[in-house]
């Protein structure tokens, strides 16, 4: 089977993102152009959500889901799982728009994906790595996966990374709706989850360069809930 057979969906949730949504689906479409993409957008104050209406209403490969309000990103990849289910799609793929999870990795993602039913980004296998980040991010970061992997016993280098693909019948196994982290502990506990289901959770390389525009969405609560989330699913496995 090549690549080319798939039919795969690439999941871009968004929020403020105007200055990289229409650049970031060019770049995609310019790698994988049998793939179809989907924007969840929360609700953008700043345009986003009309920018991908009109590439919607341009291009059939483009879909858009609309959500009121911001949630988190969580709640935003559910949204857009759920809706990727209700299609057949065979691969669905996480995705930032910012960049940071630059499109030249897809083609690779989804071979790695023909032999392993979750395939992960990973910055921190040999050959992976981050590009412009401060001391204090490399530090929460590195430090989050050495934590993760201590408590539950995962062998995930890379436990918080949202440039993921998936295989639909793990997704189908996941208790969606049960999810509630919003940011790095949402992606922890997808992983954990397949893994402790018996999946194959594959990593390959990924150079993760900062974000040149817009705002970063990170923040303290994301890093607390992340550390909570990580000692939820110790104690209740």
């Amino acid at each position: 089977m090549s690549i080319e057979s798939l039919r795969p969906l690439i999941i871009v949730p968004t929020f403020n993102e105007k200055e990289n949504l229409e650049a970031m689906v060019a770049a995609i479409f310019s790698v994988v152009p049998f793939a179809e993409l989907l924007v969840v957008d929360d609700g953008s104050p700043d345009g986003t959500g009309e920018i991908a209406d009109r590439l919607t209403a341009g291009d059939e490969r483009v879909h858009v889901l609309h959500r009121t309000s911001k949630e988190g990103l969580g709640k935003a990849y559910v949204a857009g799982f759920k809706w990727a289910l209700e299609r057949d799609y065979d691969r669905i793929i996480e995705m930032d728009c910012d960049f940071s999870h630059p499109p030249r990795y897809l083609v690779p993602m989804l071979e790695t994906s023909l032999r392993s039913e979750v395939v992960v980004g990973s910055r921190y296998v040999p050959g992976g790595g981050t590009e412009n980040w401060g001391l204090a991010r490399r530090v929460i970061s590195k430090g989050g996966g050495i934590y993760t992997r201590l408590v539950l016993g995962t062998h995930i280098m890379d436990p918080t990374a949202g440039f993921v693909c998936w295989r639909p019948e793990v997704l189908h196994m996941l208790p969606l709706d049960e999810l509630h982290a919003s940011g790095y502990g949402f992606q922890v506990e997808l992983k954990y989850r397949a893994q402790r289901l018996g999946f194959t959770v594959e990593e390959f390389p990924i150079q993760f360069p900062d974000r040149l525009v817009g705002a970063s969405k990170m923040s303290k609560r994301i890093v607390v809930e992340a550390i909570l989330t990580v000692l939820k699913l110790r104690f209740s496995h």
